[in-house]
């Protein structure tokens, strides 16, 4: 065969791979609001950067019908390009070829690429959409995933890893994405779950759609399994793009930072009048934040998950930080089982990979209950501890208001090894409220009083005056400075100028044992 001849016939295969399972089901793929492999790859890398690895891998299964069934790029689409013209791997399973379902050499495919990103130090974005496993192929696709589970466990803290759910996504399938940093699901098209609505039927009697037992609303309200839940692929991809421009490459990289358009020393007026007289009053913590970071913008993880507290990254002056905050708004800021589950692991995240943490605190308590009992809120409240105690990045806390009891300490308090904690001239820093203090302390004052009720409200005021003010906690050393509202961005910024040098290490030791 002629040089020519093979260049026709190399241009006729990639042609072959590149259609995917036939127009028939690329339309099908269209009618059901999503996107092919390759078009969501497209969106991802910048104009003409991604190069694709590993297009002519075939299976190798002679079982059943698997010999005659043709099965382009076998199934996955993998390779490498640039997002912002940074380094970035990928794979998308190919939903029109055998369903996007995972046998031995699609598996190989994937591994291939998270070992290449390993190696070279860059993000990893898995488009999951696919059946499961190739059932035909049997235990080879089962240990197919397992090689996936592994690579994505030795990955966690080395290089960011992001899972995007695109379609269906059952079974042993799901715990890759489980594993990884973060997990975006669209809306109406992509569902996670173990069992699906047909076996939970038969088991249990249950009746539930797909959408409600693992859609995209169930992931990112009640579970929070899913980080982000999008309307549709284009505004998933876009989100992908903008949470990796907040991200380093690796966990030896730094964070991209931009040019800051935002002054370092700009004050907010706003913030002095922010908090409420009323002690029990809320408002808006994502107001503050807004205030403080650059330009007003963050870009929120879990916002409609465990909504008492709020994690986000932002920048100031021009560099990525991660915010962690109570939302006097949700539960009056409270900590619970889920909100201690999802600053933890926020926390942690953000130590991989060297962010520095942001802590804004107005947290009156954890969450009385005999569910929150039951759920285990001791084990679970444990695992935020752990992380601050853990955390070596840098770490600033602003008390704004209330911190008491041992949510004071959680909430990334002196004791904790924060390096600096504010506190503003409003925040009450004590063991318990006024409210409850007093009526423990004083209770034979209360008690023996001729008018109880203005007893009462005298002996809170006293305590709050003695007890629960910033000074007592600011003459132990435990709050650095009591500082200005409207100075708390400049004085965030100055703090992390300083600290940017910090080095700390912890003992010697294989892992920790966190209360999982």
């Amino acid at each position: 065969m002629s040089t020519m001849n093979k260049l026709t016939d190399l241009q006729a295969r990639r042609a072959e791979i590149e259609a995917g399972g036939g127009t028939e089901k690329v339309k099908k793929q269209h009618d059901s609001n999503k996107l092919t492999a390759r078009e969501r790859l497209t969106l991802l890398f910048d104009e003409g950067s991604f190069v694709e690895i590993d297009a002519f891998v075939t299976h190798r299964c002679s079982n059943f019908d698997m010999p005659e069934t043709n099965a382009p790029a076998e199934g996955v689409v993998t390779g490498y390009g640039t997002v912002d013209g940074r380094l970035v791997y990928a794979y998308a399973q190919d939903f029109t070829v055998i369903g996007g379902s995972l046998g031995e050499m699609h598996a190989k495919k994937i591994c291939k690429v998270m070992d290449m990103a390993m190696k070279m130090g860059a993000p990893i974005v898995g488009m999951n959409d696919s059946g499961g496993a190739r059932i035909q192929e049997g235990l080879d696709a089962l240990s197919g995933f397992g090689e996936i589970f592994i690579r994505n466990t030795k990955a966690s803290g080395v290089i960011p890893q992001i899972s995007v759910i695109m379609g269906p996504c059952a079974g042993g399938a799901v715990y890759s994405p489980a594993i990884t940093d973060f997990v975006f699901m669209v809306e109406n098209t992509s569902q996670m779950f173990i069992t699906g609505p047909s076996v939970i039927k038969s088991v249990t009697g249950e009746d539930v759609s797909s959408e409600d037992l693992g859609g995209a609303m169930a992931h990112s309200e009640k579970s929070g399994v899913a980080h982000f839940a999008c309307k549709d692929d284009k505004e998933c991809i876009a989100e992908v793009r903008k949470l990796l421009s907040y991200l380093p490459s690796n966990n030896l990289a730094d964070a991209p930072a931009v040019a800051p358009a935002d002054p370092i020393n700009r004050l907010s007026e706003k913030l002095t009048t922010i908090i409420p007289d009323t002690p029990n009053k809320s408002y808006d913590m994502k107001e503050v934040i807004a205030e403080i970071v650059d330009g007003g913008e963050i870009f929120e993880v879990l916002p409609k998950f465990a909504q008492n507290i709020i994690t986000c990254f932002a920048r100031m002056n021009g560099e990525t930080v991660g915010i962690i905050a109570n939302q006097p708004k949700e539960s009056a800021g409270s900590l619970d089982v889920d909100s201690a589950d999802k600053a933890a692991r926020f926390v942690r995240f953000l130590d991989c990979f060297n962010i520095p943490i942001i802590t804004l605190t107005d947290v009156p308590g954890y969450l009385p209950g005999v569910s929150q009992e039951h759920n285990g809120i001791i084990r679970h409240g444990a695992k935020l501890l752990y992380a601050y105690s853990e955390a070596t990045v840098p770490k600033i806390n602003v008390i704004l208001r209330k911190a008491y009891g041992g949510a004071y300490i959680a909430m990334s308090s002196k004791h904790l090894g924060a390096d600096m904690v504010y506190a503003w001239p409003t925040s009450e820093i004590a063991v318990m409220g006024p409210d409850g203090a007093a009526n423990i302390i004083f209770r034979k004052d209360i008690k023996e009083s001729a008018d109880p009720v203005a007893t009462r409200s005298e002996k809170i005021e006293e305590y709050r005056q003695q007890f629960a003010n910033p000074y007592e906690a600011a003459k132990r050393g435990f709050v650095d400075d009591i500082i200005e509202p409207d100075s708390t961005r400049p004085r965030i910024i100055a703090a992390l100028e300083m600290l940017r040098s910090k080095r700390e290490s912890l003992p010697a030791k294989k892992h920790g044992n966190i209360p999982l």
